[in-house]
C-alpha cells in the first residue's frame, strides 16, 4: 500500500514562487504526478514523471513549473514560480502502478492520491 502526503501548500502573491513536496511510503519507482483541481472545475494534470526520469507538462504551467523526484528520499518535487490566480487550486500527488504511462494526465492511470494540498494565488 502507497501512503502518499503533500506538503508545501499556501497563499502567495501573483508573480510568487512555491514548492509542494510529496513524500511516499512504499514503492516509488513508478510514474507520478501532479494534478489540481480549482472549484467548479474538473481535476486536471499539471506536470509528470515516469520511472526513467522523463517528464510532460500542461501547456498553462510549461516554463513556470518543474517536476522532480528524489528517489533516495521518496519524494516528488513540484518548483512553481511565476504563480498566476489561474493557478489557484488545490494540488495533489498521485502515483502509478507502473515505470511509465501513455497517458500520464489520465486521473484513471493513477492508483494512489494524496489528500491534497491548497495553493491561493491573489492577484
Amino acid at each position: 500500500q502507497v501512503q502518499l502526503v503533500e506538503h508545501g501548500g499556501g497563499s502567495v502573491q501573483a508573480g510568487g514562487s512555491l514548492r509542494l513536496s510529496c513524500t511516499a511510503a512504499g514503492y516509488t519507482y513508478s510514474f507520478m504526478g501532479w494534478f489540481r483541481q480549482a472549484p467548479g472545475k474538473e481535476r486536471e494534470g499539471v506536470a509528470a514523471i515516469d520511472g526513467h526520469g522523463s517528464t510532460n507538462y500542461a501547456d498553462s504551467v510549461k516554463g513556470r513549473f518543474t517536476i522532480s523526484k528524489a528517489n533516495a528520499q521518496n519524494t516528488l518535487y513540484l518548483q512553481m514560480n511565476s504563480l498566476k490566480p489561474e493557478d489557484t487550486a488545490m494540488y495533489y500527488c498521485a502515483q502509478g502502478g507502473s515505470i511509465a504511462t501513455m497517458f500520464p494526465f489520465d486521473p484513471y492511470e493513477y492508483n494512489y492520491w494524496g489528500q491534497g494540498t491548497q495553493i491561493t494565488v491573489s492577484s
